[in-house]
């Protein structure tokens, strides 16, 4: 089986550090992703969507005190779904376990020196927003006709 997410968007709140009893730190952080689509009638719409991310770990620790607010970053992990029961009324929520965060782009105005990895990141940035103008073209990703390969 497989369980891979790599999502791109901006941090809507400060990363929030906490410890587990062992030591282990752990940061909790919202991601809020923006699509733009063409409806029906032709008309651009706009919807949000937040994703809860979890980290666990050193690495975790190190992005809490990079990342801010309306940072944009590229998370990969894995999707995971917490059970819980209270006052005999049953939840669940499905949250990413982040394995790796990586920062795309800072808000306008955050001064930082920029590392030479966030210069070789910056051409990502370059792509995302190429992808994006194609899918507000309105063009399918694919031909309909084209078989998908599952």
């Amino acid at each position: 089986m497989l369980n891979k997410v790599f999502l791109i968007g901006r941090l809507t709140k400060d990363p929030v550090i906490t410890y587990l009893p062992s030591g282990t730190p752990v940061v909790d952080l919202t991601i809020a992703y923006n699509r733009r689509y063409r409806n029906q009638e032709g008309q651009w719409q706009e919807e949000t969507h937040f994703f809860d991310v979890k980290a666990y770990g050193k690495p975790a620790e190190d992005w809490a005190t990079r990342f801010s607010k309306g940072y944009m970053v590229l998370v990969e992990g894995r999707l995971v779904q917490e059970k819980w029961e209270k006052e005999g009324k049953k939840f669940s929520k499905v949250r990413i376990v982040a394995e790796s965060i990586r920062l795309i782009s800072r808000p306008k105005g955050a001064e930082e020196e920029v590392s030479e990895e966030e210069e070789t990141i910056s051409s990502i940035e370059e792509e995302i927003k190429k992808l994006s103008d194609e899918e507000e073209s309105g063009k399918p990703p694919f031909d309909e006709e084209d078989e998908i390969p599952f």
